[in-house]
Parts: C-alpha cells; sequence; structure tokens
C-alpha cells in the first residue's frame, strides 16, 4: 500500500528497503523520503538498534530516541520476523546496506537483484585487503589522513567531531544511487554503490593535501614533524562567546586588517601568506584576539559583514538554532508528540518548503502493508550499460568547491559539464594554489581545482558584457540544468535570475545554491565551508576540551554539493514528469544543519549540551589515538561494541581493566582516563603499524594515524584505485582522490584532465552554437572570452 503523506514528491514513484544499521545509511534513506520516495526500514526482533540510541546513554526501553525520530520521518517500519524479505528486495528500486544486513551481504543482493541499486556504506568499502578489517568512522579518519593533518603541535592531531564522515557519506551514497536509479531506468542494469569512509575522509577532509604535495614535486618528509595546522584567522575569542572568520583571499584577509585598524600591515604585506601567519602564530593570534576580545560576538560579525568578510557566531546545538539566519527562514521544525526540534529538508522546488516533522513509525507498524506494485525500473537488462548520466547538459556557474563538487559528480556519472568563468574574474578556486604563485600559468596549480573540475569542459564569458550574457542564454537553451552558488546579489546583478533562464529554456533545472538562502537578512552574505563549520556547531564538537572550537576544514563542501546534487536529481525526475523545468534552491547552510542536527536533537529534547572531547566519542569506549615507539607516531582506537572491549583488554594483558565497573559503556567513560593511560603504554613499545596490525587480527577497530602526504600509498586506497593519474597539460602527471565509492559502471573515473582556462572556448562557442572563427576571434579581442587572466 502506498503512503499518501508524500505521494507529490519528485521522487514518489521509487521504493527504498534500508536494510541497515549504521548512521549513514539511515540519512541515505532520509534524503530519499524527504523526497516523497516510499522507504521501509527493515528491523530486527526487538527493534532498529538506533531506536534507543542517545549520546548521552540508551533512552529507556519502549521509548524512540530522537535521532531515530529525525532519520526516520514519513517511512514505514517492517521487521524481519513478520514479513517475506525477499518479497521487499523483490519490488525495492534501492536497497540500503552497511555491507552485511538483516537482508543479505550488498554484494549477494547485487547479484540476486540485478535491476536493483544496492547501497553499501562500510569503513573501508567492500573489496581490498582492508574490506574485513575491523572499523569505525573514527579509525577512517585516521587511516584515510585526514586526522594528521588537523591540529596545532601542542596538542595531538585530533578528529573533525559530530561523526561529520558518516553524515556525508550517506550524503553521496544518496546522490549517488539516485544517479544510478536513473540509468536503471534506461538500461534496465542495476548497480552496487560501494561507499568507503576511509576514502571520504580522505576527500572531504584533508583539503588535497596529498595533490598539493604532488603538485610541490612530493619534497622528502621528515616524519618526525607535525603535520597537522589550522587555519589562521579562524574561531577567535569575543567578549561573550566565540566568533568565526575565513580568509580564502587576499581581498578578505586584508578586510580582516582594515577592520583591526591595522592598515599599516597592508602596506608590509608580512601576515599575507597563511605559512607567515602560522611562523609567527603567537603575535598574529594577539593581534586578532586583542581586538575581537573587546567586542561582543553581535558587533564583530557586524563589523566584518560590512567588509564582506566571510563570518558567523560559532554555535553549540542550544545557540544554533536562535541565529538570525535560522528564524528569519524556519528551519528549525517543532516536533508535534515531543520537544524536540530538528532541521527541515535543507532544498525547495518552486519554493516548496517542509513545514512540519513527519511521523516515525513504531516498530512493525507496517508489516501487514501489502507488496505487490511493480518496481519503477525496467526488469531486464535492455543493452550495455552506461553512464547513467550520458546525454544531460549541465552548465555550471559555480565556482570554489560547494557548487563545483556538485557538478563533478554530474560529470563523473555522465553529463556532459561545461564550466563557465571569466578570465577576468576567475573561479576563485584556482588562487587556492598559493604557494605556485610564481610560475607560469600559476593558475592552473590548485589541487582543488584540478580534483573538481576533472570531467568538465572550460568557457571563458564576462558575464558584465551584453554579449557575453547572450551566449550564456544561447548555451543554456541547449542545457537541462544550470549551476549557480554565488551570493544572490551576483546572479541577479548579472541579469540571470530565474524568469530569465526560464525563458531561455522552459524545460531546464535551475540550481541556486548560496551561502545563506534567497531570502532573510544574511542573503547575501558570502559563506564557505568554515562559515557553515563555525555558524552550525559543527566547529563547537571539534578540538580537543582544554583548547579552543577548531573548524573541520572541509567536509561541508562537498557536503552541500552532494545535497545539491541530490535535489538537481530530484528536479530532472519533476520535469520528466511533467514536462516544465524548475528553480531548486539548496542554501549551504541548511545542507550543514541537516547533517549537524544531533546537538540540536539532544538539547531540544534532553536538556544535554554536546560538547567537544578531543578524540573521544559518544560510541565508541575508549577511543582515541595514542602514541606508539616513534615521534609522531600514533595509533587510533575505538571500542564500539563489548566484544571489541573484551578483545582488547585480553590482548594488552591488562588485569586492572576487568574490573566489574568496566564491563558497561558509561562505566568504561567514567574511567576513560585511566584506560587511556592503560592502552598508551601498551602502544608505546610497539611501532605504529604494529599495534594497528595487533588489534584488528583480534576484531578490534584500529588503524595507524597515516600521514595525509602519503596516503597515496595505503594499500587499501591503491586496491580500489582511488588515486588516478591525471595528465594535466599545465601541471603534468599526479595522483588524484577520484571518487570515494566505487560503481559497476565506472572502470575509471577521470576521462579528461580538469580544464585550463578557457580551453574550450571555441569547441563550445565555435562546433556547438555554431560562431566561426572570425567571430570568435572578435570576442577575443573585445575581452568577451580569454584564456588568461588580464596581464598575465
Amino acid at each position: 500500500m502506498a503512503l499518501d503523506h508524500r505521494a507529490s514528491g519528485p521522487l514518489s514513484g521509487i521504493r527504498v528497503l534500508d536494510c541497515s544499521s549504521s548512521l549513514s545509511g539511515a540519512y541515505c534513506a532520509k534524503l530519499f523520503a524527504d523526497a516523497g520516495a516510499d522507504v521501509v526500514v527493515l528491523e530486527p526482533v526487538g527493534g532498529h538498534p538506533m531506536r534507543r540510541w542517545s549520546a548521552g546513554g540508551d533512552v529507556p526501553v519502549g521509548e524512540t530516541g530522537a535521532l531515530f525520530r529525525y532519520l526516520h520521518q514519513w517511512q514505514r517500519s517492517v521487521t524481519e520476523d513478520a514479513v517475506d524479505v525477499d518479497a521487499l528486495l523483490d519490488v525495492a528500486d534501492v536497497i540500503v546496506t552497511n555491507g552485511d544486513s538483516l537482508a543479505g551481504h550488498a554484494s549477494n543482493l547485487a547479484e540476486w537483484y540485478p535491476s536493483a541499486v544496492v547501497v553499501s556504506v562500510t569503513p573501508y568499502g567492500l573489496t581490498g585487503p582492508y574490506a574485513d578489517v575491523p572499523g569505525t568512522e573514527f579509525t577512517a579518519q585516521a587511516d584515510g589522513g585526514a586526522l594528521s593533518c588537523r591540529g596545532t603541535a601542542e596538542f595531538p592531531p585530533f578528529q573533525m567531531g559530530g561523526r561529520v564522515v558518516e553524515w556525508v557519506a550517506g550524503a553521496y551514497a544518496a546522490a549517488a544511487a539516485l544517479i544510478a536509479v536513473r540509468g536503471v531506468r534506461r538500461d534496465g542494469h542495476g548497480d552496487l554503490i560501494d561507499v568507503s569512509l576511509c576514502e571520504l575522509s580522505n576527500l572531504t577532509g584533508t583539503t588535497f593535501a596529498n595533490l598539493f604535495h604532488s603538485l610541490a614535486g612530493r619534497p622528502p618528509i621528515d616524519p618526525t614533524v607535525p603535520v597537522r595546522s589550522v587555519e589562521i584567522p579562524s574561531i577567535e575569542p569575543t567578549s561573550d562567546g566565540w566568533v568565526g572568520f575565513n580568509t580564502n583571499t587576499r581581498e578578505q584577509l586584508d578586510a580582516v586588517l582594515m577592520m583591526i585598524e591595522r592598515d599599516d600591515l597592508l602596506v608590509s604585506g608580512e601576515f599575507g601568506m597563511l605559512q607567515q601567519r602560522l611562523a609567527r602564530a603567537d603575535e598574529w593570534n594577539a593581534l586578532m584576539a586583542g581586538w575581537t576580545s573587546e567586542r561582543t560576538t553581535a558587533e564583530v560579525v557586524e563589523a566584518a559583514s560590512a567588509l564582506r568578510i566571510p563570518v558567523a557566531p560559532v554555535c553549540d546545538g542550544r545557540s544554533v538554532t536562535q541565529t538570525q539566519i535560522a528564524t528569519e527562514r524556519g528551519i528549525y521544525l517543532n516536533d508535534a508528540s515531543s520537544p524536540m526540534r530538528a532541521p527541515r529538508r535543507p532544498w525547495s522546488i518552486d519554493g516548496e518548503q517542509q513545514t512540519e516533522i513527519g511521523p516515525c513509525p513504531d516498530p512493525g507498524q507496517h508489516n501487514s502493508d501489502r507488496w505487490s506494485r511493480a518496481k519503477a525500473v525496467a526488469p531486464v537488462a535492455l543493452g550495455d550499460a552506461q553512464l547513467p548520466l550520458e546525454g544531460v547538459r549541465v552548465v555550471d556557474l559555480t565556482a570554489w568547491w560547494a557548487g563545483p563538487s556538485a557538478t563533478h559528480l554530474l560529470a563523473s556519472l555522465g553529463a556532459e559539464v561545461i564550466h563557465v568563468e571569466s578570465h577576468r574574474r576567475i573561479d576563485g578556486m584556482r588562487t587556492a594554489g598559493g604557494l605556485f604563485f610564481g610560475r607560469d600559468q600559476w593558475w592552473e596549480y590548485s589541487a582543488f581545482f584540478l580534483q573538481v573540475n576533472t570531467n568538465k569542459r572550460d568557457v571563458t564569458l564576462d558575464l558584465d558584457t551584453a554579449r557575453g550574457k547572450e551566449l550564456l542564454l544561447e548555451l543554456v537553451a541547449t542545457a537541462d540544468v544550470i549551476v549557480e552558488n554565488y551570493t544572490p546579489r551576483v546572479i541577479e546583478g548579472f541579469g540571470l535570475d530565474w524568469d530569465t533562464i526560464r525563458a531561455a529554456n522552459p524545460r531546464i533545472v535551475m540550481m541556486r545554491m548560496p551561502a545563506f538562502g534567497l531570502t532573510g537578512t544574511w542573503r547575501d552574505r558570502p559563506g564557505f565551508a568554515q562559515t557553515m563549520e563555525q555558524i552550525t556547531g559543527l566547529a563547537w564538537l571539534t578540538g580537543h576540551p582544554e583548547d579552543q572550537p577548531r573548524i573541520q576544514r572541509g567536509p561541508c563542501d562537498p557536503n552541500g554539493g552532494m545535497h545539491a546534487a541530490f535535489a538537481v536529481l530530484c528536479g530532472l525526475e519533476q520535469r520528466d514528469q511533467t514536462g516544465v523545468g524548475c528553480l531548486i534552491e539548496a542554501p549551504m547552510v541548511e545542507a550543514a544543519l541537516a547533517v549537524a542536527a544531533e546537538p540540536v536533537l539532544e538539547w531540544s529534547t534532553y536538556g544535554r549540551l554536546m560538547e567537544r572531547d578531543g578524540n573521544r566519542g559518544p560510541t565508541a569506549v575508549p577511543q582515541g589515538i595514542y602514541p606508539t615507539d616513534g615521534p609522531e607516531q600514533w595509533v587510533a582506537v575505538a571500542c564500539e561494541t563489548e566484544a571489541q572491549w573484551s578483545a582488547l583488554v585480553d590482548l594488552i594483558g591488562a588485569d586492572e581493566l576487568r574490573n566489574e565497573r568496566f564491563v558497561t559503556r558509561a562505566g568504561r567513560r567514567e574511567a576513560h582516563d585511566q584506560i587511556d593511560t592503560i592502552i598508551a603504554r601498551w602502544a608505546a613499545r610497539r611501532s605504529d603499524h604494529r599495534a594497528a596490525q595487533e588489534l584488528a587480527a583480534v576484531g578490534v577497530p584500529a588503524a595507524v594515524v597515516r600521514d595525509v602526504r602519503r596516503a597515496h600509498e595505503h594499500p587499501q586506497i591503491v586496491a580500489r584505485r582511488f588515486f588516478e593519474l591525471v595528465d594535466h597539460p599545465v601541471v603534468g602527471p599526479h595522483l588524484t582522490p577520484t571518487m570515494p565509492f566505487r560503481s559497476r559502471r565506472v572502470t575509471r573515473w577521470f576521462t579528461t584532465a580538469a580544464p585550463t582556462l578557457g580551453q574550450d572556448n571555441d569547441d563550445v562557442l565555435g562546433t556547438m552554437l555554431g560562431y566561426d572563427q572570425t567571430t570568435l576571434d572578435e570576442l577575443t579581442k573585445s575581452g568577451v572570452i580569454g584564456t588568461r587572466p588580464p596581464g598575465m
């Protein structure tokens, strides 16, 4: 029987069976339910293990915790003992697992149900030498290089808090699965979307340090010198809390210097590079804190905003719901049956927003429902499998990382993506290669740009000119999708609002993903990943408790991109059903708030304020990194189950840990310091690799805290070909990280290198739009198009 509460959603014809027991799997399924898909969660006898979860300890028997309620809105529940699981699998378009599941192993399910899309999220993926190595999100961060690069020398490196890798993995899984469904509809071939937390942590949490190291010629590494660092300026103290900045451009840094009334430093340029600020960190931090600490957070935010500096208050799970952006836009919804507050769906189509928290099913509530409906996809293969988005054309007006990551996913799965920038004002992410400013064509040396723009073409159009706008609209008329992520005032200043785009192509799907949305006081403020981490509470959960909040440096960019990509696919579904295009709004801040929901759920429901706790976490006790027998060599350990704890105790042979008070998670948490001391004593007599291997051999999740600059050497990453060699015409061949999942339709992710500036002007404007060489020469002469920034 079909659900009627979301029958009009763009995915109302799609059926999802969630067999997973993980946060990632549940969030993947939630995104489908948010868009109207019929999602059924398969629960074991006694209920799903997440039902009783709370960060502060299990909720009482018979109750359902706030996190489960948030993740399972608008879904149905069946229990494995009361339904024909095979019948459910047979009608499912998407089957969600975390490797193994109540319904079977993901690899087997993909063979048994060849026209289904099977999703698996595991620590290391389903293939490779580490496929069966025990792991958690925390150890995956360590093994992927995302732990070693984060922190200051006086403290051990620290994790990205808030289980952000698991959340973002769910977004990647959902976007990839929905694209795969589109492919199955066309050719009948199902797919296995095999997501690796280790690969995802590297892609989203290392700021491409491995690729930057390669671009620098892979200079020798001194293993005794910490690789970790922090951004400065970043989070600074105020008279009543904390405020966060980011300075991705020199213009933004100069604005900070003007704000703190140190114009003299503009002239000297002595702090102009991040390396200079890090080398004199104490001096720089004193300058910043001396100014910010004399003002309130609100005063600093107002002063910085006036200079267009990306800025935000640093919030926790209590204060984030009270921010101006949250209250003006109505982002948080109230649960009708409890004190719980939760963020709404982080995107809208044609202005239709989620207005209520949906019902959460009781265990087995839908055991008696019928499952006789036909599948939404072709039941048999109709020929060779193709990339699912072949034939889809995307005009890409995005810049930096969040928007380009959305279009990069589309390009990697077959879409023709044409990246549009101006040679007069290049994509800001091209400037992220600051170490290479002295080289010819330095704008081609950004690791960010080189990764996230593979498989795309590049056209330079000066949209400040009437001719540039005309050419863009001609391109729009040929496209299926247009994506932009500027502040609203920029794109509207070009005269490229929705009415103009729709007039050029009534069937187009337009994705707008400004940092803070299209409405409200904050609509024209710039925002980057760092800003999102600061305002949403993710920074509050990151760092050592004796230190300050710290940004995570990255994951909120691709997180925003994956939510936008998912929404674009929903828009295409609606377009295909109605024949009419649509406008989608997917603010970066709302995507970040969606994956930072747990602190708000904990505060609103239980009055519990979640705090940063270094490398400890809510799901595993003990959890931490421990120094081994060499300088700057650490092993990460996380015990999530009683069996893992018992195995750890037996391995290290510590009789003092066999005390009854350590039997429960709560007891171990209370004695965490004592336990850490004992584990550290054991680890100190071993190398990091030996310690990790001994622990893994007895079933304890453990990993080396891997140097991010050597992540490409990881045996698992090599086996799964996570890095592919890409030969770029300017920077040469470099191993480049791909997607954090494997697909049976993809044998090689990268078919073309990231384009050079204006590389495809002649092909797109000439071959595609039909302009002759004389016209192209005139466009170049007049500056409408070009292949080098002015003066270069």
